[in-house]
């Protein structure tokens, strides 16, 4: 008989596959950042909702991204692993095949307060419910309205090409790194033109739009940690704050500091 255990310090504890129940969820807040296991799946869709600070998830050729008020959507039997910044509070709700009209690929979802209120009421229960309980009828209605939440383009397209992985990995890790396109061209050993061939076939983006979205999704990390609008700007390599906060309202519609507000 499965366990309904849901006191845990990681998601890894909780099996959620263990449940036949339409819909499971865990509460898991965090004091330090959290790394899951490397790539798994579930039976069950995995919906991780961020209540505060981010939530990052990588599945196969891309990155998704969240902060407060966001989901991400993973798909039953699709690898991905996942990461939280520190001091998070998360909802992990686990959705049966087939129990609601859910996206079938991986997607970030805005998340509305209804559907966060009916994920927490859920993360309170046994997860082994009866099919007529009043968490049965109240997990229905969730599973009746998460499908109407809006997608949200807060993802980044990383190929399983070794070149642009490797472009990734080094801009991830240096994003104040200025090399323009025919710079990175010489340090892959590949010709300008075919490098920007190659990273639009695989991301569907130019190079100066990939960039400026992997720039994004540092910003919402380190913005969701607390850190200042100029600490990131200077992070990202801007000569200006008001060059950073220029990108940002143009790929999000608002200033960093209006968009988090909005959040609240």
């Amino acid at each position: 008989m499965p366990t309904s255990k849901k006191t845990v310090s990681s998601p890894e504890e909780f099996d959620a596959d263990a449940f036949t129940q339409a819909a499971v969820a865990l509460h898991v807040s965090s004091t330090g950042e959290y790394a899951g296991l490397s790539p798994h799946a579930h039976r069950k869709g995995q919906l991780i909702l961020s209540l505060r600070g981010a939530v990052s998830c990588e599945v196969q050729d891309a990155l998704l991204l969240v902060p407060p008020g966001h989901a991400v959507w993973v798909p039953g039997e699709i690898p991905h692993s996942c990461r939280v910044t520190q001091n998070a509070d998360t909802c992990f709700l686990f959705i049966e095949p087939s129990a609601a009209a859910m996206p079938v690929k991986c997607c970030t979802l805005a998340i509305t307060p209804l559907v966060r209120e009916l994920v927490l009421f859920l993360a309170e229960q046994d997860p082994a419910y009866s099919p007529d309980s009043k968490t049965a009828r109240l997990a229905a209605v969730l599973l009746e309205h998460i499908p109407d939440a809006p997608v949200e383009a807060l993802h980044l397209p990383v190929s399983g090409h070794p070149k642009i992985r490797q472009m990734a990995d080094a801009l991830f890790k240096n994003p104040d790194d200025r090399r323009t396109l025919k710079q990175w061209a010489l340090r892959l050993a590949i010709s300008e033109r075919s490098l920007a061939r190659l990273v639009k076939n695989a991301t569907g983006m130019s190079f100066g739009r990939w960039r400026q979205q992997l720039h994004l999704m540092i910003a919402l990390n380190h913005l969701a940690e607390g850190k200042s609008v100029q600490s990131v700007a200077g992070t990202l390599g801007y000569d200006s704050v008001s060059a950073f906060i220029t990108m940002f309202r143009k790929a999000l519609g608002k200033s960093p500091t209006h968009y988090f507000s909005s959040l609240n």
